[in-house]
C-alpha cells in the first residue's frame, strides 16, 4: 500500500504544479493583455492631442 499512496501522493503534486504554471501563464497573458491595451489607449490620446494641436494652428493661422 505505501507504493501505492506514494504514486498517488506524487500524481497530486505534479498535478498542482501544473495547475499553477497554468493559472501564471494566464496571468502573465492578461497582464501583456492589459499591457497592450494601455499602450494603444495612450498611442490613440496622443494621435488626437496632436490633431487637436493641429487643428488649432489651422485655425490660428486662418485667424491671421
Amino acid at each position: 500500500m505505501g507504493f501505492l499512496d506514494d504514486a498517488k501522493e506524487t500524481i497530486k503534486a505534479g498535478a498542482e504544479k501544473v495547475s499553477d504554471a497554468v493559472h501564471e501563464a494566464a496571468d502573465r497573458v492578461k497582464d501583456k493583455t492589459d499591457e497592450v491595451k494601455a499602450d494603444a489607449e495612450v498611442k490613440k490620446a496622443e494621435a488626437e492631442a496632436e490633431s487637436v494641436r493641429q487643428r488649432n494652428e489651422i485655425e490660428e493661422e486662418l485667424r491671421d
